[in-house]
This record gives structure tokens, C-alpha cells and sequence, in this order.
């Protein structure tokens, strides 16, 4: 997952690819998608598309948002993927209800979330940090 794809742009200049919760929630959202691709998924497509959709939003949106170059527009990004990864958590909470989605897998992708949360929060701080000093 450390290296990128050949033929992608990264060079050595720090982008959102160095970004610990890019990675973190890149690798939620790649679990995500090994979950509601298994049998006992496939059968419920509107919930397993809302499950990939909320997932596959999160570090699009981190990405999206760090390379809109200001700490403005960054934060916009990071507050939609936050609320993306609360509404992948929604979902997983209601999958785990109904009884399509098993406890191990349900803690599992739990713990990443939270995981992915803690550092999605620290990421905030620090733009809005960065915001307000650079405020006249």
C-alpha cells in the first residue's frame, strides 16, 4: 500500500499521499470494498453501493481537499470526509443490526474508523490552527 502505482504523479514533494489518514482511510475504504463484495453482501446492492459510495468518500475527499492549496477550502474537504466516515459508520451500525454484516467484521472496521477519526480530527486542528494564525 506504500508505494505508488506506476505512471501515478508523485514526486518528492510532500502531497496528500504522504498523508497518514489518506492511507489509513484509503486502506478502510479497500476493506470496505472486500466486505460487500462477499456472498453474504451481494445480495443487498443499494446498501452495499451506500456502504462503497461513504467509504470511497473519505480519502477522496482528504485528497481533493489538500490539493485546493488553502487551509480554507482544505478544511471544507476534511468536514465532508468526516461526515462521510460517520455516515460509513451509520451504515455499518445498521448492516451489524440487521444481522448482514458479522460482529468480527463490524469491530474490525470499527476500530479502523475510529482510527481514521482521531486522525482526521488532529488533521482539522491543524488547519484550523494554521487558518486562524494566518487570519489579519
Amino acid at each position: 500500500m506504500e508505494s505508488p502505482p506506476p505512471g501515478s504523479r508523485h514526486n518528492a514533494a510532500f502531497t496528500f499521499r504522504d498523508l497518514t489518514v489518506w492511507k489509513q482511510s484509503r486502506g478502510l475504504a479497500s476493506d470496505i470494498y472486500r466486505l460487500v463484495s462477499t456472498p453474504r453482501l451481494r445480495s443487498h446492492h443499494a446498501f452495499c453501493d451506500q456502504l462503497g459510495r461513504a467509504a470511497l468518500s473519505v480519502p477522496s475527499n482528504i485528497a481533493e481537499g489538500d490539493e485546493r492549496g488553502t487551509n480554507k477550502e482544505s478544511l471544507r474537504f476534511l468536514f465532508i470526509a468526516r461526515g462521510s466516515l460517520s455516515e460509513l459508520e451509520t451504515q455499518l451500525w445498521i448492516g451489524h443490526d440487521l444481522g448482514w454484516i458479522d460482529t468480527e467484521d463490524y469491530l474490525k472496521l470499527s476500530e479502523r474508523m475510529g482510527n481514521v477519526a482521531r486522525l482526521l480530527g488532529g488533521l482539522i486542528r491543524m488547519r484550523q490552527q494554521r487558518l486562524k494564525a494566518s487570519e489579519p
